[in-house]
């Protein structure tokens, strides 16, 4: 039996620095941000056959980083990994549709507008039912935090597009399911922050909020505090409604000023000629 180490050695243990793993999780990270995206915005399309060897090479790390990042990807069915046949990109039906970095990305993607429609029917159905049970459910400090989110998303309006604002939004929808008081609704609050999220983190959010999409939060949470099922589920549905329009609005606005600088280097094209 090898005794333990004494002296010199015992203080040399004892004096060493921490390892530091940082470096390594933010590699692990990466390769899965990275490998994630592409497969989502369709760099890598469905089908696609990779080998571990390749990635590392590709992204300058490990196979040991790789092999991980690709079971977490594994995980939500981006890919599936096989022994002598290597890393195969799956179709977007086989996606985990509830996983956040997968909703992250796909808004990221071509088809941002579209999955933004269906994850608005998705809280369509969702949030008012979660409001009218919360009408019933809530406890006081529930409906105490639903105030304190109108609040705080009432003094950041002028800066809808903030951090700020979108921390308060989050917020109170996580609280909404919560106050539910059912298990798979509040187990949906991840999804509902992504849609959130990514909607700011797309420039999908105005500079200043719609004063009345505020008015209809503090409507829900008042409704909520009052103990009025059909006042928040009313007000809830009316607040999804609203964020969809928002969202065809900017996206009519992208649309045409696309349209306005396709027409634009038509005509420089013909004056050059």
């Amino acid at each position: 039996m090898t005794p333990p180490p004494t002296g010199r050695a015992t203080e040399a243990a004892a004096t060493a620095p921490p390892v530091d793993v940082a470096p390594y999780a933010q590699l692990h990270d990466t390769v899965i941000e990275t490998l994630g995206s592409e497969i989502v915005t369709g760099v890598l399309p469905a089908g696609s056959v990779v080998g571990a060897d390749e990635l590392a090479a590709r992204l300058g790390v490990s196979r040991t980083v790789v092999r991980e990042a690709t079971r977490v990807l594994e995980s939500v069915n981006l890919i599936r990994v096989r022994r002598k046949v290597g890393i195969t990109v799956l179709p977007a039906d086989a996606w985990s549709p509830y996983d956040p970095n997968v909703i992250r990305w796909r808004l990221a993607g071509p088809d941002r507008y579209e999955h933004l429609n269906a994850l608005s029917e998705l809280r369509s159905a969702v949030e008012p039912l979660a409001a009218r049970l919360a009408a019933r459910q809530a406890t006081p400090e529930q409906c105490g935090a639903l105030t304190a989110a109108v609040i705080g998303m009432s003094a950041t309006a002028r800066a809808a597009n903030s951090e700020d604002y979108l921390r308060h939004d989050a917020d109170f929808h996580r609280t909404l399911l919560a106050a539910s008081g059912n298990p798979m609704l509040h187990g949906l609050r991840d999804v509902v922050v992504a849609v959130l999220e990514g909607r700011t983190a797309h420039a999908l959010m105005p500079r200043v909020a719609e004063p009345e999409a505020v008015r209809l939060h503090g409507v829900v949470a008042a409704s909520i505090q009052a103990g009025d099922p059909e006042a928040a589920e009313t007000a809830m549905l009316a607040i999804v409604r609203e964020s969809s329009t928002a969202v065809e609005t900017v996206r009519a606005m992208e649309t045409l000023t696309n349209a306005a600088q396709v027409i634009g280097e038509m005509a420089r094209e013909n004056l050059s000629r």
